[in-house]
């Protein structure tokens, strides 16, 4: 499953400053069971807006890693939380079909 959600920088702060905070909370978060990867993305045509992705092998691993509660992320959280605004976007699940284009080495 995905947790998705996007991040607005504050003015005068950088897109950096947060994407810092991200990898050092995901460092211990990424250690929990069922946890699978973080990504940042940016938004074309403005950096200061963020897409973050947390891939996780289920919902319950997620909300099992969310009831414990680690002294050490909820500070780099609150660290982050004056240079930027996050809105949850939503939990989905793993496509149930993906489709990629033919390989084109084949021909």
């Amino acid at each position: 499953m995905k947790y998705i959600f996007e991040v607005r920088i504050r003015e005068g702060h950088t897109a950096e400053e947060y994407a810092d905070a991200w990898v050092r909370a995901s460092e211990i978060i990424q250690q929990a069971p069922g946890a699978r990867g973080t990504e940042l993305h940016r938004k074309i045509g403005d950096p200061n807006v963020l897409i973050a992705i947390a891939s996780w092998e289920s919902k319950a691993d997620r909300d099992a890693m969310e009831g414990q509660h680690n002294p050490e992320v909820a500070g780099i959280i609150r660290s982050a939380a004056p240079f930027c605004e996050i809105t949850p976007l939503g939990e989905f699940e793993d496509p149930e079909w993906v489709v990629m284009p033919p390989d084109r080495r084949s021909s």
